[in-house]
């Protein structure tokens, strides 16, 4: 939630007044002259410190030796963006703390990024910072953007551009070379930036609470996540119900889905690897929508924009309308792949088309091509919006958006699209009618892929899961508190949590004597024995006493000698309409997964 410190967090990090550069090069070429250059470039209005102990004036401004020598001669200082190597990282870190500088983001690397030792390096950075009551945004980041704002603490090389797009929409991301990508990418689509973050190591802040600044951000309306790991679960999913009671949604791209991403990742940032499943469960559970393509990350955010979930009514059903019948198929084809339905017209529908001047076929395509376009274009999609029959529209245009943006888009612009989405793709390169659809909150495509991907995120989209309160738990004390757990342990550990199970008592031996009423079912009791069905261990439907010693007797014998079998689980039979699976497991990311299914 929001807090002063929060606010003043806030400000430090995406609006500082004055930034002092540390290992600031007076060489243009260098990446370590970068940040001043694009503040510059891009009309920062604070005020520039660069911090070099070797020079005086770097780059027409004047030079300090230390952020000490700086804050003396003029004071305040909010943002320290921190490029000197590695092993002077440190005492820079003390300077901010001496000088009071609320946050140092850290460009250097050589800490978890680097293995085992670059991992205790940032464990004593991150105290150190705690302790000097310093937020770190590091280290291995390539900074914090501010697009309207003009504010680029940044190494980045897409600001080498000479104009940056400011949008609604931020991002934070585990790589700060995708900065550089969304930006440029989406320059191209005509869509813009509000704030842009590289989280880098995470030492200190963190993507959960950068998410939580960013839904008190006035400029914000949608926040992209590209993420190579989770490291505060709790935090993130947190920060995500916030968005969504803000009518902020949160969109994600994971990578590291295959072995050989989920190296590439480690070997990044240090990030680690948990169950993509148990992260599509998180991610769903709360609220964030989760994308496969990284277009569809740049693309998908005029779709879900003052957007909320769709209801989970079944399946959902997309109307096609084209003046290119080669350009829809392609993405029809793709809206099937990803089990979206592509909604052929029922009588009533085609009757208000036909009106239109529209032939109607049992096609899943409606095709304009003979039909025209302009004022009967925008009554047919204006007819599909009042239908019932869909749940979405979308719009493919053919050739003519390449060289007639002012005609071959503006049936589509002119749709009340807030209603229901209208979402377009274009089939040839068309930048013009992009920025156009785009400057409208209208969302377009370039690939079918990542239309259909876009779609089927957007139906995928759920509020997040309502929490109830939670209640304390009393573990049993027969019931070891480590190591494995025999079957009989826990059964008892689940019907301390309230959860029903079977009657049952254990039979020991030497007589294995027992009061369950027959038929009953016997099992060998150790924790040491997982598939106990494979190895001998389980007699169902005994219907005597005779028959349970005959029972005991050979899986007794089924035993290896080491296998302890001086204890038998007696159950009660029980039958029912089906079999279940449940499973559990403490996720590296994510923590607690249960997993159920059918057995």
């Amino acid at each position: 939630m929001s807090t002063p410190d929060s606010a003043r967090l806030a400000q430090a990090l995406f609006a500082p007044k004055t930034i002092a550069l540390v290992g600031a090069s007076g060489d243009p070429k260098k990446n370590t002259a970068r940040p001043q250059r694009y503040l510059v470039k891009h009309g920062y209005s604070g005020r520039i410190v660069p911090i070099n102990p070797a020079r005086d004036e770097i780059l027409g401004l004047p030079a300090y030796a230390t952020l000490g020598n700086a804050y003396a001669a003029i004071g305040q200082i909010d943002h320290a963006y921190i490029m000197s190597p590695g092993e002077s990282v440190e005492a820079a870190l003390e300077d901010c703390g001496a000088c009071g500088i609320p946050i140092a983001s850290i460009f250097s690397d050589g800490f978890a990024d680097l293995g085992e030792a670059g991992s205790a390096r940032q464990t004593r950075l991150t105290a150190r910072a705690r302790a000097l009551g310093v937020r770190v945004l590091g280290p291995n980041s390539m900074g914090v953007m501010n697009i309207a704002g003009r504010t680029t603490v940044s190494v980045n090389a897409t600001l080498e551009t000479d104009t940056l797009l400011a949008g609604t929409t931020s991002v934070i991301s585990q790589s700060g070379t995708m900065l550089g990508t969304l930006m440029s990418r989406g320059a191209a689509r005509g869509l813009g930036y509000a704030k842009m973050v590289s989280v880098g190591n995470e030492a200190d802040l963190g993507v959960g609470e950068l998410l939580d600044l960013l839904v008190d951000d006035r400029d914000t309306e949608v926040i992209l996540l590209f993420l190579e790991t989770v490291r505060d679960a709790p935090r993130l999913a947190a920060a995500a119900r916030r968005a969504h009671a803000a009518g902020k949604p949160v969109v994600v791209y994971k990578l590291g889905r295959s072995a050989l991403g989920e190296a590439m990742a480690r070997s990044h940032t240090g990030a680690l690897a948990g169950s993509d499943r148990a992260l599509d469960a998180f991610f769903r559970d709360c609220g964030i929508i989760r994308v496969e393509m990284l277009e569809t990350l740049i693309e998908i955010a005029p779709l879900v924009a003052k957007r909320r979930p769709a209801l989970a009514c079944g399946p959902r059903r997309v109307a096609v309308v084209t003046t290119t019948g080669g350009g829809a198929a392609s993405v029809v084809d793709r809206l099937g792949l990803a089990g979206i339905e592509t909604m052929v017209p029922n009588a009533a529908l085609s009757d208000a088309l036909q009106a239109h001047g529209v032939r109607v076929t049992d096609s899943p395509i409606i095709d304009l091509t003979m039909a025209g376009s302009g004022a009967r274009y925008a009554a047919v999609l204006r007819t599909l919006i009042d239908s019932p029959e869909c749940d979405a529209v979308l719009a493919v245009v053919g050739s003519s958006a390449q060289f007639h943006p002012d005609v071959a888009v503006q049936p589509i612009v002119q749709t009340p699209w807030a209603v229901k989405p209208v979402v377009a793709f274009l089939t040839p390169h068309a930048e013009a009618s992009l920025t156009v659809l785009a400057k409208q909150g209208i969302a377009a495509f370039r690939t079918p892929e990542a239309c259909a991907d876009a779609f089927r995120a957007y139906f995928s989209w759920r509020a997040p899961t309502a929490r109830g309160a939670e209640s304390a738990i009393v573990w049993p004390r027969s019931v070891p508190a480590h190591g494995r757990l025999d079957e009989h342990q826990a059964l008892q550990l689940f019907a301390s949590l309230g959860i029903v199970t079977v009657e049952r008592a254990v039979a020991i031996a030497p007589a294995f004597s027992h009061s369950m009423a027959y038929p009953v079912a016997a099992k060998v009791l150790s924790a040491d024995l997982s598939h106990k069905t494979e190895a001998g261990g389980v007699t169902l439907g005994i219907a005597d006493s005779a028959a349970f010693d005959a029972a005991v007797a050979a899986m007794r014998a089924a035993m290896s000698s080491e296998m302890r079998t001086d204890r038998i689980l007696v159950q009660k039979m029980e039958s029912g309409v089906a079999e279940a699976i449940v499973g559990y497991r403490d996720d590296p990311l994510l923590g607690p997964v249960v997993m159920v299914g059918a057995g």
